[in-house]
């Protein structure tokens, strides 16, 4: 027989008998599962603001492990970065010298990327000022590799043609002074023969009877040949790779252009053609476009010793022959 349960009636003062039936024991059990389920979801919460569920706690270690990895890429990206910049100096400073070629722009190669919002979205990430600097640093070293690789291209193809360059360049005399002695005004300022002030003397004069043969200096094309006030009769040759030499006051002309020639053909003869005060020959060097002094491209024909001895000459010049 079940327990009768008894409420105190203070209107009565008396206890009267609790009857049980099927809705009280209802509204009973409804208010107590209402109850447990406030507090459970009371307490559930409060538990999250302290303790971490096992999913939150895998996420953090697999973020912890992310930005681990985040800073061993950058410092990875130190290391790289140095490598790299070694190698695009030997590139600027080695390769391309030893080619004649221009460095890389350091405009080209540190070129960045447009696009004020290109890592907007990044921003919106947790830990986004690492994650960012990381994607624009990996970005800037592939643009740098990209055009490192490309360098080391043109490179390759200068290195094939390497053989014909040094064929074309104007490495040898324009005539015959195996004992210096035609040797006469160098690259520099000069006393001007006629006008007798100081001008600048963008070449070299080699002094020698009329008649003597003038020779090619490097394969090439004969680029021109024309009379000139100043430099009377001369000979432009297209040696390529940037290259052109420059032949003035011959008595005459020995080719026609668009004549293909080697190093050491007859092109022409010493005379006094043009403003000059003497036979001789003005000779020039131009690398791509600019004049340069031909003193430096006689490596052909003169031990280090008649270099220097033929530079000592040309120095000592004060007076040019045009």
């Amino acid at each position: 027989m079940g327990k009768t349960n008894y409420r105190f009636n203070p209107d009565t003062l008396s206890f009267d008998k609790i009857e049980r039936n099927i809705k009280t024991l209802l509204r009973f059990v409804l208010g107590y599962l209402s109850t447990s389920l406030v507090s459970g979801i009371f307490f559930f919460f409060i538990f999250l603001q302290f303790f971490d569920s096992p999913q939150t706690k895998r996420l953090k270690r697999q973020n912890e492990e992310l930005l681990s990895q985040y800073t061993l890429m950058n410092k990875d990206f130190e290391k790289v970065s140095k490598v790299l910049e070694e190698i695009q100096q030997r590139d600027d400073n080695i390769y391309r010298v030893i080619f004649e070629a221009e460095p890389i722009p350091a405009t080209l190669r540190m070129a960045g990327f447009g696009g004020s919002n290109r890592y907007s979205k990044l921003q919106e990430m947790d830990n986004s000022d690492l994650i960012t600097n990381t994607t624009r640093r990996l970005d800037i070293l592939s643009k740098q590799v990209f055009v490192q690789a490309k360098s080391y291209d043109e490179v390759a193809k200068m290195a094939l043609s390497k053989e014909k360059m040094i064929a074309s360049m104007p490495s040898i005399m324009p005539v015959a002074n195996k004992d210096l002695k035609q040797t006469a005004s160098g690259w520099g300022m000069r006393v001007h023969p006629i006008y007798k002030i100081l001008r600048f003397h963008y070449g070299m004069d080699f002094t020698a009877a009329t008649g003597t043969k003038v020779l090619a200096t490097g394969i090439g094309t004969i680029k021109s040949t024309d009379r000139e006030t100043g430099y009377g009769n001369t000979i432009v040759v297209d040696h390529g790779f940037g290259y052109e030499s420059y032949y003035a006051h011959l008595s005459r002309i020995n080719v026609q252009v668009g004549q293909q020639i080697k190093r050491g053909d007859v092109i022409g003869f010493v005379g006094s053609t043009g403003a000059s005060t003497a036979p001789h020959l003005h000779y020039e060097v131009s690398k791509n476009g600019q004049k340069v002094n031909p003193q430096n491209y006689y490596f052909q024909d003169l031990t280090p010793l008649e270099y220097e001895k033929m530079i000592a000459i040309s120095t000592n010049m004060g007076q040019s022959f045009d």
